[in-house]
């Protein structure tokens, strides 16, 4: 099923079953069978979301982000992968892909990321972990691990 005003280009790669809601902007990325992608979700170059996957409207996945099998990502959730964000170079030229380094993030199978959560690049987050709503995660979480606040902190396991 596809949603009306989607952007959805040529070179992204959908499994069986997906499900993309209205004004959906995807590109460069594959997205496995069964995943359902809200309203106004962008998914940048080279992310990979694995099967019966949930990403919820308004969220912002980037370029360097792998999502495995069976992760809920909820309302308004975003990904970043420069710690080092700058428009220019040192010369004040715009920068280009060729002027930054690229940080990767992968969330693990069966993880629930709550809304409003950031996640910062180059962490993992382990399997079946939870991060709390509006965390912002600045370091890897622990498999099982709940976590929450500014930054994220465990505050308990999840031994279900």
């Amino acid at each position: 099923m596809r949603g009306e005003f989607c952007l959805i280009a040529d070179d992204v790669v959908l499994g069986r079953d997906v499900k993309i809601y209205n004004f959906v902007n995807l590109y460069g990325c594959e997205i496995g069978d069964g995943t359902k992608i809200g309203s106004f979700v962008e998914i940048q170059k080279g992310v990979r979301v694995g099967r019966n996957c949930k990403i919820s409207s308004h969220t912002f996945i980037c370029e360097g982000v792998q999502i495995e099998d069976e992760v809920f990502i909820g309302h308004n959730v975003n990904f970043i992968n420069d710690k080092y964000p700058r428009a220019t170079t040192e010369t004040g030229a715009l920068k280009t892909e060729a002027d930054w380094h690229l940080e990767r993030t992968v969330v693990r199978r069966g993880a629930s990321i709550g809304t409003g959560a950031v996640i910062l690049g180059g962490i993992q987050i382990a399997e079946r972990a939870i991060i709390g709503a509006g965390a912002v995660v600045t370091r890897d979480v622990p498999a099982r691990a709940i976590v929450a606040g500014n930054p994220a902190r465990v505050i308990r396991n999840d031994e279900r």
